[in-house]
């Protein structure tokens, strides 16, 4: 029952609104090659407009650091959730993803009628979704929730670069620049924080096993006790 519930939530194309609460959900950091993806639900006040609301890449990080308070201090309620590199690696990006966002709706205080997500997939749950393609530039509370989500994720990506300086995470917040893919020959993934099923991370791990002599256990350990000095 629950599989079909899904496929026709999928398909729904309504020509009435729902009346009641409405969330919007989008996630951050589909693409880099290191930290977990993290999605956020949002559910807005109408008492309470926010100015500004806009795809958080069309925003400047300071910007996007003021909306992101006002969301908090405004919104109805708001969740944000993540799911982690080893789930990345095991489920797959996209299935991660989906996981990320049901566990921000889930986390919501309060349960609306009607989630909006961006993109043109959703995730398994049990109250009506639809899926909007670029939402975050046409849908208020999906532009909320894409806000949440980046200054979360790039503020994780921040607390990584303290731990790790060498790999300049506060610049490229993990995604696959000149920087960091140089950053990756030379020091090698980090266990736990660089995806290893993406294709340039596994290169590394391939590269420094093969160059060292190493097992893949003893490549890790030893990158792991690098990254600790």
């Amino acid at each position: 029952m629950r599989s079909k519930r899904f496929l026709l939530a999928e398909q729904a194309t309504l020509v009435w609104d729902t009346p009641g609460l409405h969330a919007g959900v989008d996630e951050a950091g589909r693409g880099p090659l290191a930290g977990p993806v993290v999605a956020a639900a949002v559910i807005l006040d109408e008492l309470q407009p926010i100015k500004g609301l806009a795809d958080s890449k069309q925003l400047t990080a300071l910007q996007r650091a003021r909306l992101y308070d006002e969301i908090r201090a405004k919104a109805l309620c708001c969740s944000v959730a993540e799911a982690s590199v080893e789930e990345i690696d095991t489920l797959n990006i996209l299935q991660a993803t989906m996981l990320a966002m049901r566990r921000a709706v889930l986390g919501l205080r309060l349960k609306p009628v009607k989630v909006l997500v961006d993109g043109n997939r959703l995730p398994p749950l049990d109250v009506l979704a639809e899926a909007i393609v670029q939402g975050d530039a046409k849908v208020q509370a999906i532009s909320a929730a894409s806000i949440l989500a980046k200054v979360t994720r790039d503020r994780l990506l921040d607390e990584l670069h303290l731990r790790h300086p060498q790999y300049g995470f506060n610049q490229h917040k993990g995604y696959g620049t000149a920087q960091h893919l140089d950053a990756l020959r030379t020091h090698g993934p980090l266990p736990v924080v660089h995806r290893r099923s993406f294709a340039p991370v596994a290169q590394a791990f391939a590269t420094r096993m093969s160059s060292a002599g190493l097992s893949e256990e003893a490549l890790a350990a030893a990158t792991r006790a690098g990254a600790a000095q």
